[in-house]
């Protein structure tokens, strides 16, 4: 483990600038994602092999597009719904909205997408 000279802290504590750390949501925050993403399909899906490298990557990009994405377990994935999600979203610093059955919403907000006012979310396009 890294551990930073002046503080003796790990550097896994220490927050990084470059990956600021997301607000916390509020629950009404968290209802309102779970409503915009019931029509959502699964953009990352899980098989075999688990949560591979490959996996992650996939998830990272589609979470920089489109900032909230589902992910589908397949039936042959060897890992829990539940610890899956905790995985895949401490791996891309994401957040998880819900997690049912085999799938799970993870959103985590982009801040260099363009926006103007009156577009709809990225999510939606």
């Amino acid at each position: 483990m890294l551990v930073s000279v002046e503080r003796g802290i790990p550097r896994a504590l220490i927050p990084d600038s470059r990956f600021p750390t997301p607000m916390p949501l509020t629950g009404k925050d968290r209802a309102a994602l779970r409503a915009e993403a019931h029509h959502l399909t699964p953009l990352v899906h899980v098989g075999q092999y688990g949560l591979s490298p490959t996996v992650i990557q996939s998830l990272d990009d589609a979470l920089r597009t489109h900032e909230l994405v589902k992910v589908q377990l397949g039936r042959n994935a060897d890992v829990a719904a539940k610890d899956a999600a905790a995985e895949l979203a401490a791996a891309t610093d994401a957040t998880v909205i819900q997690v049912i059955g085999k799938t799970a919403t993870l959103y985590r907000e982009n801040p260099e997408l363009p926006r103007k006012r009156g577009d709809p979310p990225p999510w939606r396009t």
